[in-house]
């Protein structure tokens, strides 16, 4: 079974949204990606070892960034979610 870990800055954005079909929304993504880690897009660059999951909600983009890590039990571990805007300039300063 896989585990996941939610850093705090995803778990703030995620704890703001008040929009019950945005949080589902996001709750889906994230259960996609405990079922199959590897289902996010993987990074390159200075974003090396990061995957990310990006949907349309009300006419914006939502991302999702998370990390993979393998040892006795597979750790997904959420980084950042947010609006597409700036997300990987932030993503780039917390990491």
């Amino acid at each position: 079974m896989n585990q996941l870990i939610i850093l705090p800055p995803a778990a703030k954005y995620l704890k703001k949204i008040k929009d019950s079909t945005l949080k589902l929304k996001f709750q889906h993504t994230i259960d996609q990606i405990i079922e199959n880690p590897f289902h996010g897009e993987k990074k390159t660059g200075d974003l090396s070892g990061v995957y990310g999951v990006d949907f349309h909600y009300n006419k914006t983009s939502y991302e999702l960034a998370y990390r993979i890590i393998i040892k006795d039990n597979t750790y997904v571990i959420v980084i950042l979610a947010g609006t597409r805007e700036n997300f990987y300039e932030q993503l780039k300063r917390y990491m």
